[in-house]
């Protein structure tokens, strides 16, 4: 059975059409739609149910990752042999769930539908930056070359879902790659259609807003994946202003005999040592995480 899970939170506008298309395009009998309703406050999931979907519902907002994370476990119970996400605002097309279930059936552990390698009818210009930051910090990261790794709409194995637990409490999409790389599963991108909102997004509030957690979601990235080079390069910085200044002080020393700048000294102290504690707790962090 194949399964096609869609988070939502205040939908009702959308989702139904969203099911009705996805009914359309899966000629198998043997698919299930599973939507997580995630303490909407309007009608999503009355309607997604009276559409034929599967609903279980967050008595509050949660979040996407914690969303996600009720996903894979109730779709896990049915025992899946395809899981496929997709979001509930119909701005993916039903009709290609079937080439990213195409690519999975050919082998592929986890199929990501890429916005940038196909089109995009409208992304503000703040989150298409923000989107190849990310894409480009997850592919360095998993040491695979990642063109769209925001995207909510994928497909993956039940083993993909066994056996990448999601810890993060703010969105699923780059951990998903990244442990799925680490752990050799196949990965591989398809073109899609991203097809222009019809609304306000949910996920975000203002351009400033997006910009904010999607920086903070990037350091916690690379502080989590990559503890080393993270703490290292945090480190380097205190430890060169330190080094700069102690420089700076050793030639006042030798050219007037004397240390004439007692604070700055202790500045220069101070910047060394705690980049050096920085940099060591970079690779105790880097034990721990191995």
């Amino acid at each position: 059975m194949n399964v096609i899970t869609i988070p939502a939170y205040n939908e009702e506008k959308s989702i139904g059409k969203v099911i009705d298309d996805i009914r359309k395009v899966m000629h198998s009998k043997k698919y299930k739609i599973i939507v997580v309703d995630d303490g909407s406050t309007d009608n999503t999931a009355k309607i997604a149910n009276e559409h034929g979907a599967v609903v279980f519902s967050h008595q509050r907002n949660r979040g996407l990752a914690e969303t996600f994370k009720t996903e894979m476990k109730e779709c896990l119970k049915l025992n899946p042999k395809i899981i496929v996400h997709t979001d509930a605002d119909g701005q993916y097309l039903a009709e290609e769930i079937q080439r990213l279930i195409s690519k999975v059936e050919e082998g592929y552990d986890l199929v990501l539908g890429s916005r940038f390698k196909g089109k995009i009818e409208s992304m503000p210009l703040i989150k298409r930056i923000g989107n190849k930051l990310f894409s480009r910090t997850i592919s360095w990261i998993a040491k695979l070359k990642i063109e769209d790794a925001q995207t909510g709409f994928r497909a993956f194995t039940k083993e993909v879902a066994e056996n990448v637990n999601i810890i993060s409490n703010y969105t699923y999409t780059h951990e998903q790659i990244i442990k799925a790389a680490k752990q050799n599963f196949k990965i591989i991108e398809v073109p899609v259609y991203f097809a222009k909102r019809d609304g306000k997004s949910k996920l975000m509030k203002n351009p400033f807003h997006y910009a904010v957690r999607a920086w903070i979601n990037l350091f916690r990235v690379f502080r989590d994946y990559e503890p080393l080079k993270f703490f290292v390069t945090l480190g380097l910085i205190p430890f060169s202003l330190g080094l700069i200044t102690g420089l700076y002080i050793l030639y006042n020393f030798l050219t007037y005999g004397a240390i004439r700048h007692i604070p700055l000294t202790l500045l220069s102290i101070l910047l060394i040592m705690m980049g050096i504690q920085i940099i060591l707790f970079g690779f105790l962090a880097d034990t721990q995480r191995k």
